[in-house]
């Protein structure tokens, strides 16, 4: 696998139940993941949990000729090293399958960075505020040495706090693309997304890059207030989240 990305994904949503299989165009959202991920030469695998509400995308996963691994519900680290470990993989990048316009390009950028000699690149500042562009890219050794850290049966949904704490750590931010990234709120969390992210499908497809994403906010500078109020409910659980594990 040249850019092997690991979608992660479960079904045990709770603000949107299911969210993972809600109409998307003509499939459902997690089939969409998988299809953009192939259009911007992604290698994708599907790493869900073992528990049995997971059995729905073993089957879409099946369905759609993309390798699928399965482990731990709650410690995604876990998860990733293990699914790292059976894939044989030396790194790898998180695609969120609560992103269904991440930018593939960027994601390519940053794992070929994460190749210049980084353990870990995090995803630009915009994409971090909610545009939901790229995720992050990661060693498996680091993976690998965070996960020692922690109880096997521990909550790492929010994960980089832990790998945060491994001394000498070689990280970097990933650049912008644009000087003036266009700041909407494109990650599905809440209905009010859903309903932003479905219309942007019809109106641009599921396809479409982030350019022209962009292009059609800018044209219509009213469009992102759908459900860009959420963004700050989203980043309070963000914060707290993130300062539990700290």
């Amino acid at each position: 696998m040249k850019y092997p990305g690991l979608i992660t994904v479960r079904t045990s949503s709770r603000r949107l139940p299911n969210k993972c299989l809600l109409s998307f165009g003509e499939v459902n959202v997690i089939t969409h993941i998988i299809n953009r991920a192939k259009y911007y030469n992604l290698d994708p695998i599907v790493c869900t949990s073992n528990d049995p509400s997971g059995d729905i995308l073993v089957e879409i996963a099946k369905n759609n000729d993309v390798p699928i691994f399965r482990g731990h519900l709650d410690n995604k680290l876990l998860r990733w090293r293990n699914c790292c470990s059976y894939f044989n993989l030396d790194d790898f990048h998180s695609i969120d399958a609560d992103d269904p316009f991440f930018d593939g390009d960027l994601m390519i950028k940053s794992l070929e960075l994460l190749r210049e000699g980084y353990d870990m690149v995090y995803p630009t500042e915009s994409s971090h505020k909610g545009s939901a562009t790229v995720g992050f890219s990661f060693k498996t050794a680091i993976i690998e040495k965070a996960c020692k850290e922690v109880k096997e049966n521990h909550d790492t949904e929010v994960m980089w706090p832990f790998i945060e704490r491994i001394s000498n750590i070689k990280s970097t931010v990933l650049p912008e693309k644009s000087k003036t990234p266009h700041l909407a709120r494109m990650t599905l969390d809440y209905e009010e997304d859903y309903w932003l992210l479905n219309s942007i499908e019809r109106i641009c497809g599921g396809l479409a890059s982030r350019n022209t994403i962009d292009a059609f906010l800018r044209k219509n500078p009213d469009f992102y207030k759908i459900n860009w109020f959420r963004n700050k409910e989203w980043k309070k659980n963000q914060n707290a989240k993130e300062s539990f594990v700290k």
